[in-house]
Order: C-alpha cells, then sequence, then structure tokens
C-alpha cells in the first residue's frame, strides 16, 4: 500500500494527535506515593521509566524505589516478574504523650538514677565516643546542653534531613520532639546538686537525621531515607546506636513492611537499634511498627508513680503490649517513661500547645515509650563505652539478663511478660554482665532480610482468650492491666528455661498467632 504526500501528512497528523491525547491522559491522570521494591535498584529504575512513573527517592537499603504512579502504571508494574512488592507511603508518627492525665505536672528528674546510669558517671562512664543517631523531628542546636557535651565540645556531629535529602547542619526541630528525646539520652546538663547529669549518657556524640514534620509526622520513604543514611554513614561518624521513637500500627508480618527491612538491614551491620513500643497500651497485640521487628530492642515504659520510691513504681497505662501476631514476646524491656523533664524550647509546636508542661525555661515534662527508648538508648551508649567490641545482639542480651520485673509481696510477676518483659533496665548491672548469649538464639538475619526464612515467636493464645507461651504455663496473661498498687522491681527472678520465651521458630506457612 502506497500513500500520497497529503495522505502521509494528514496520517502523520492523526497519528500525533493520538500520542498527545494519550500524553495528556496520562498526565492528568491521579498519581499515588509508592515504595516500589524488586531484584536490584537498576532494574526498577528501569521499569519504572518504561512505564513513565516520576521517581522521588532512591532507597538501596530495601532494593526499592520510590515513586509517584498512576493506577495504571502501578498495574503495569506489578507484571513484570522483576518486581517483588509494591507498597503505599504510609503515615508514621512519634510515640509522645504530652505531660499527664492528671494535670499534676511533678515531673521525674532522676530517670538517670533510676536505672543507675549515675553509677557508671562515678566511673567515668558516660557515652565517651560512641555516636548516637536520631531519627526524628530533628534537633535544636541552640540548645546547648545537647549540641555541647560535658567539656562543652560541640557534639552534634551532622544533621541530614531525610525529607530534603541533604545535609542541612543549619537545621532546627520546629516540633520539639526531637530535641526532647535526644536530651534525655544524652543531655549534659548537671542537676541542681551539681553532681549528677540529667541525660544517660552525657558525653555521647549526636547524629540528628530529621525524617518527621513540625507536627510529629513522617512518610515510610523518608524514614526508610533517613535509615538508609544511617547505615551509609555508620563508619564515617561511629554511629553505634539508633534510637526510633516513632512507631505505626502494622499492617502486614513484620518482615513485609519496608521500614522494617530497613531495621533489619541496620541491625545486621552492626548498629543497635533501639524503638519503642508505641503509646497504645494497654491492650494486648498493639506493639508498633517497627517495634514487632523481633531483633531489636523494643521498650515499654514505667512510671515512678510521682514519688522518689522505687516500691511504688508502676507500668504505665499507655505503655504498648505483646505478643506481636507472630507470636513473639514484646517489649523486652521496660524504661522511665512519665513525666521525663527534657530540653525543648517554649516556641515549638508542641511547647505552644502544651505551655503548661514546662517547669522553668526550656524544661519541658513529657511522657511516653519515645522518652522510654532514649533512656536505653543512653545506657546502650554506656554500655558500649565499657566494652566496644559487643554486637547488638549481645547489648540485647545484657539488658534483658540484668533487668528487674516487678513483682507482687509473694515474689510472682506483678505484671505479665508481654507487658514488662524482662523488667525496668539496670545500665550499671548491664555494662558488667557477662551474659551475652541469652538474645536473637535460632534466628538467622540474613536469611531473613533475603526473604529465604522468616519466623515466628512462641507466644499463643488459648480458646479462652489468655496468651501464654508454648511449653510453659507460668507466663499465661489474660490481657488485664492492673494499675492500684505499685510493685517492687528488682532482680533475682528465676526465668524459667533462662529466656527461651525470646525464642524465635521457623515459620511454617500461614502462620499467625493462633489459638490453642
Amino acid at each position: 500500500m502506497t500513500f500520497s504526500r497529503k495522505q502521509a501528512i494528514l496520517l502523520i497528523g492523526i497519528l500525533s494527535l493520538i500520542f498527545t491525547t494519550v500524553l495528556w491522559m496520562t498526565a492528568k491522570a491521579p498519581t499515588q506515593s509508592f515504595i516500589v521494591q524488586g531484584k536490584d535498584i537498576q532494574s526498577v529504575t528501569r521499569l519504572i521509566e518504561r512505564v513513565g512513573g516520576q521517581i522521588t527517592h532512591t532507597l538501596p537499603i530495601i532494593k526499592a524505589i520510590g515513586v509517584n504512579l498512576t493506577k495504571q502504571q502501578r498495574k503495569t508494574l506489578q507484571g513484570y516478574a522483576n518486581i517483588r512488592a509494591i507498597y503505599q507511603n504510609r503515615t508514621i508518627e512519634n510515640d509522645d504523650l504530652k505531660g499527664d492525665d492528671s494535670g499534676d505536672l511533678n515531673p521525674d528528674l532522676n530517670y538517670a538514677a533510676r536505672v543507675e546510669a549515675d553509677r557508671l558517671h562515678d566511673s567515668n562512664i558516660n557515652g565517651s565516643g560512641i555516636t548516637i543517631a536520631f531519627i526524628d523531628t530533628g534537633i535544636d542546636k541552640k540548645l546547648k546542653n545537647i549540641a555541647e557535651n560535658i567539656t562543652s565540645d560541640i557534639r552534634l556531629l551532622v544533621q541530614f534531613d531525610a525529607i530534603k535529602n541533604e545535609v542541612d547542619n543549619a537545621s532546627s526541630d520546629q516540633s520539639g520532639h526531637g530535641s526532647h528525646v535526644a536530651s534525655i539520652a544524652t543531655s549534659s546538663e548537671r542537676q541542681k546538686d551539681e553532681e549528677n547529669y540529667t541525660g544517660i549518657a552525657p558525653n555521647a556524640n549526636i547524629v540528628s537525621v530529621k525524617a518527621f514534620d513540625d507536627q510529629g509526622k513522617g512518610r515510610y520513604l523518608d524514614v526508610i531515607r533517613a535509615l538508609d543514611w544511617v547505615v551509609s554513614n555508620k563508619d564515617t561518624h561511629n554511629i553505634r546506636v539508633l534510637n526510633l521513637s516513632f512507631s505505626a500500627e502494622p499492617q502486614s508480618l513484620y518482615w513485609d513492611d519496608p521500614i522494617n527491612q530497613a531495621v533489619m538491614v541496620a541491625w545486621q551491620s552492626g548498629i543497635v537499634v533501639v524503638a519503642s513500643a508505641g503509646n497504645r497500651g494497654p491492650e494486648a497485640m498493639t506493639i508498633g511498627v517497627p517495634g514487632n521487628v523481633p531483633y531489636i530492642i523494643t521498650v515499654g515504659a514505667m512510671s515512678n508513680n510521682k514519688t522518689s520510691l522505687i516500691t511504688d513504681d508502676i507500668l504505665t497505662g499507655f505503655s504498648s503490649s505483646g505478643p506481636t501476631i507472630e507470636g513473639f514476646v514484646k517489649p523486652e524491656i521496660v524504661a522511665p517513661g512519665s513525666r521525663l523533664l527534657g530540653l525543648m524550647k517554649e516556641e515549638t509546636v508542641i511547647g505552644k500547645a502544651h505551655d503548661d508542661f514546662f517547669s522553668s525555661k526550656n524544661h519541658f515534662a513529657m511522657s511516653g515509650t519515645s522518652q522510654a527508648t532514649a533512656v536505653v538508648t543512653g545506657a546502650i551508649a554506656l554500655i558500649l563505652q565499657q566494652d566496644p567490641s559487643l554486637t547488638p545482639d549481645m547489648i540485647k542480651c545484657k539488658l534483658m539478663a540484668t533487668a528487674q520485673p516487678a513483682l507482687s509481696s509473694e515474689g510472682k510477676l506483678a505484671y505479665s511478660i508481654f507487658q514488662q518483659g524482662a523488667g525496668m533496665i539496670n545500665a550499671y548491672e548491664a555494662a558488667y554482665s557477662t551474659k551475652t548469649d541469652c538474645a536473637n538464639s535460632m534466628l538467622d538475619i540474613e536469611m531473613d532480610i533475603q526473604g529465604e526464612q522468616h519466623y515466628a515467636g512462641p507466644a499463643r493464645r488459648d480458646q479462652a482468650g489468655n496468651y501464654y507461651i508454648e511449653g510453659t504455663n507460668e507466663y499465661t496473661w489474660d490481657g488485664g492491666y492492673a494499675s492500684d498498687s505499685g510493685y517492687m522491681w528488682r532482680d533475682g527472678y528465676m526465668w524459667r528455661d533462662g529466656y527461651m520465651w525470646c525464642d524465635g521458630y521457623l515459620r511454617g506457612e500461614g502462620y499467625v498467632l493462633r489459638v490453642g
């Protein structure tokens, strides 16, 4: 078939019109933000470019790309063999409760002493040489006792903005959350007695990674980018500890959540990851992402009950409880997390909204598992200074082996292991404990990350709705919460078969927490 010049021009015009219309329709089609994961970054990128998606993030830590896609583009991508998964770019939030429900501020000033970090300070163990990374709302470097260590040297090494994807050492903290959390872990301020430090690790170095906005909200893509940056720069800044004071409600099994996948890589790389349990307690099975990752250290919150006595301390009513849907016991430990006094500017979003929780200039009382997590993070920096050769699994074991569970007058557990884990941390005892092999046994994190094996924990639920540990009847819990009195938090409790409740098992297909 042949065409005249006039017919050819007409055909070209029609085809151009069709092509332009298709492009216009594609451009006008609404898009959503997704995380596209594949076998490698290069192949995923090529396929996204083929369908015309708009790339926003590159996430080597989980072999994924952040992209804006239309409904049709997503459908097309799902048909390619090299695409492993497409996740929505979900929202995640900081874990904090402002002040106290009773309206009586009465802030806790002595949390360092409550976990015996002060005893380590007396031996000049103060976090020196250890860097803590905080993925949060940023840190206000104008708060002197965060930005400077005990000798007034600058120790805020770098500030990375994962939202902007750039180092921004002029960045601040308009929310207030990140600064408050960092101050609990590291403040170099001394208490009024001029002897004890308020922070747990007052001489530790700090890296600030901003992944949350002024309202304390973040997106999965930015949090994963933050995790990627921390792992990529850990050797440059000697990042040994990572504080994650945020959570989201789980929407999948732990290994199928992209933040959790990145967190596992961080742990495998040698960084001790500490995450908040969440503030959705006291109900069972309320542990959030990434606290539901079995490898890492997940922290619940206890309260001093507004007294200096240890004998009346209680578990907070907001602290999330386990088990996870996969049957793992969480949290592993608890720490002070009620009305902790930390540093925050009055002009921050939180400060303006809750100005009655300032006890003095820049000193704000806040409750939450975020704050409890910061206590543990600081304690880990002390332990690592005492012995820098320790691995994340060893640190986790030391903390659990020396934790002090709440016991009743009869010597029985006052709270279930699904609420308090092994108990409240003791930084001093953990630093000098010789126990190092009791955490994450029977789990292979490399196989988990590669997707070749996944694991389930030993928790089960019976016909009556009680939670228990398979193989023993000693740790049964009906899901209730006791709040009427305080309990003695002490060591010496004999855990049956050691810490068998922290073991994992190779997952059977379709496994979730089951009845019977």
